[in-house]
């Protein structure tokens, strides 16, 4: 696909990019071979990271690496003793932190000082409520004030968060609440976006929470049931806490990603996850100090705690809109809160070119976007890129188990749209073809060890989801993680989709086998099959459903509002089934199991 587009850097800002000061501390004038170094000589770059970051430990690290249990059990800095909490204050006291609007407000700012009351007020009335440091709580809210002193607080208390996206159902509350147990639950009473309301406390409720503490959004909250409090009468005044400091192997944050089974995936965050996140902000996304980053996510996606970690540590503002990111509000947040770097997801682009809605908006401020959680379509992020004057897209790939991204693109190569120039700096990954030889394009398998890689998962064997069977490569076994990439001739890349029967919708990863428990619930389907299909211009993936019926009286355009309804109600409202196809039987391999890649195939040769 030729581009539309491309974006060069002038001198000013390669040299004022914190990539090229980089270089220049060792000695490099080509690119491609700084991120070779970074690649190769781990412990050094990491090394100089961790003091770019300005990292900060109660007790030093012994090294950097320990390898001596092989490169699947790698141990980042032991020795070290930390809070990450602590790095997230390194600014002036009176530097803006948060710059935050709610729908239809007005810009509301908090220092780095008051920011920090705020979290010690709330690490403080978590241990007054009884918690103590290894339990747990879970956040099912927007990404609020609140919801960044909450969970800084926690972390800084040394409980883990177990985070909820706000979208889900009662149903996936439930199953998260139930593999990560934890002892306090925070929501808000209600959701206000776009001019609508909807009841997040009721729904919340509905997935039997554990002691759940609310902040109230509107006048006339909700009556609470019984043992469940404001948040209000639950924050005491105590604004003075010591941090918890302990072993850099301790959890922080469980998160939740789809794999190939039904059940996601509980993947716990440590205090070095959030260095990884901090590092790609710092050197690809070019986050300096009293830059102000916004992007539009929750906390239950890795996005949400990489926002918060990325622009702290590295001494910038989150920037936080509290309504739907899609029309004329937001866009002029962005231009009145005076946004550097712009996060989108791609199907939110697309609706801003549809309508229009942020033409009329000053966003030169704006120094470079970035796109996640799907394919971006060239025309788009073109489209992105005159929004703000002709700015930068800094695609970024990666996963909740990664901490950050795999391959993206930086400040001082030449940024062609819906394309990766680079792989991320102190990794490096291999693509393999059907036959497991290195190719220009197939399986990306990651070459370890990275930190922020996984360790461990609470509700699955972590060896077996991510390294059994997997081939060596330089002597290492790799570890597997399910994209297709393809490398271009420019030496740039392009994702290819999954490889596995994970998928991407809006931004949010599912498995094909969640999506069919549900659909397989319609007293009309026999049985399904759920692929993601990628549009032939390019962009996010679409749902298509191809499903085994049984004798009805159902049209098929009936068949198909009652499979869209029950996916929105019992997995997520953001789900849209774009086709259902009915077929006489599925394809399945000898063993049974269902062939979604030849479906895909079929797909592509009928469109």
């Amino acid at each position: 696909m030729k581009p539309l587009h491309s974006w060069h850097p002038d001198n000013e800002v390669i040299e004022n990019s914190n990539i090229h000061r980089m270089m220049l501390e060792n000695g490099f004038s080509d690119y491609p071979e700084f991120w070779k170094w970074s690649a190769t000589d781990k412990p050094e770059f990491w090394r100089q990271t961790l003091s770019n970051l300005g990292i900060r430990f109660e007790r030093k690290y012994d090294k950097i690496l320990d390898l001596s249990s092989g490169e699947e059990h790698a141990k980042w800095i032991p020795g070290a003793r930390l809070n990450i909490v602590d790095s997230c204050f390194q600014n002036a006291d009176d530097t803006t932190s948060v710059v935050y609007q709610e729908e239809n407000g007005t810009l509301q700012r908090i220092s780095q000082k008051q920011l920090l009351k705020q979290v010690n007020r709330l690490a403080n009335s978590l241990i007054l409520e009884g918690l103590r440091p290894g339990d747990r709580i879970a956040i099912d809210m927007p990404m609020t004030l609140e919801a960044v002193c909450i969970y800084l607080g926690a972390i800084k208390a040394g409980i883990a968060v177990a985070t909820i996206a706000d979208s889900f159902t009662p149903n996936e509350i439930a199953v998260r609440l139930r593999i990560t147990k934890p002892k306090l639950l925070f929501t808000q009473d209600l959701l206000h976006r776009a001019g609508k309301t909807l009841p997040l406390y009721a729904k919340v409720l509905e997935a039997q929470p554990p002691k759940t503490i609310v902040i109230r959004t509107s006048q006339e909250g909700p009556e609470l049931r019984e043992g469940d409090r404001y948040f209000s009468d639950f924050q005491v005044a105590n604004d003075e806490f010591e941090s918890h400091i302990c072993d850099p192997q301790e959890a922080i944050t469980i998160l939740f990603s789809s794999g190939t089974t039904g059940e996601p995936k509980a993947i716990p965050w440590n205090h070095i996850t959030p260095v990884k996140g901090a590092s790609d902000g710092y050197y690809h996304h070019d986050i300096h100090a009293n830059d102000v980053v916004c992007w539009p996510t929750n906390l239950g996606w890795m996005m949400g705690p990489w926002l918060i970690f990325a622009a702290l540590i590295n001494k910038a503002t989150i920037a936080l809109y509290y309504g739907a990111p899609m029309g004329e509000g937001f866009g002029r947040f962005v231009q009145d809160a005076r946004v550097t770097m712009l996060g989108v997801v791609p199907s939110i682009v697309r609706q801003w070119k549809i309508t229009g809605c942020n033409e009329a908006f000053d966003w030169s401020g704006i120094k470079c976007f970035s796109s996640t959680g799907e394919a971006s379509n060239p025309e788009e992020m073109t489209y992105l890129m005159k929004l703000a004057g002709n700015k930068p897209v800094i695609e970024y790939c990666g996963g909740t188990e990664i901490g950050g991204g795999y391959v993206t693109s930086t400040v001082v190569q030449t940024n062609i749209p819906s394309t990766f120039s680079s792989q991320a700096l102190g990794g490096e990954f291999v693509l393999l073809d059907e036959n497991e030889q290195p190719a220009d394009a197939g399986e990306m398998f990651l070459i370890p060890p990275i930190p922020g890689l996984s360790s461990e998962l609470l509700n699955r064997d972590h060896h077996e989801v991510y390294f059994k069977g997997n081939p060596r490569y330089r002597g290492i076994q790799l570890r597997r993680h399910g994209d297709e990439l393809i490398r271009l001739e420019n030496g740039y890349y392009r994702a290819q989709g999954r490889s596995d029967d994970a998928m991407n919708l809006g931004g949010i990863k599912v498995s094909s086998v969640q999506i069919e428990e549900v659909i397989n619930k319609l007293e009309f389907v026999k049985e399904s099959a759920a692929i993601a299909v990628s549009p032939e211009e390019g962009g996010p993936s679409v749902l298509v459903i191809y499903a085994v019926c049984l004798p009805s009286n159902e049209t098929a355009e009936n068949k198909l509002r009652l499979t869209q309804s029950i996916v929105k109600k019992r997995l997520n409202p953001l789900f849209k089934v774009h086709e259902l196809i009915e077929i006489d039987k599925l394809p399945r391999t000898a063993s049974g199991k269902v062939m979604r890649r030849e479906l895909r195939k079929s797909h592509e040769k009928q469109n």
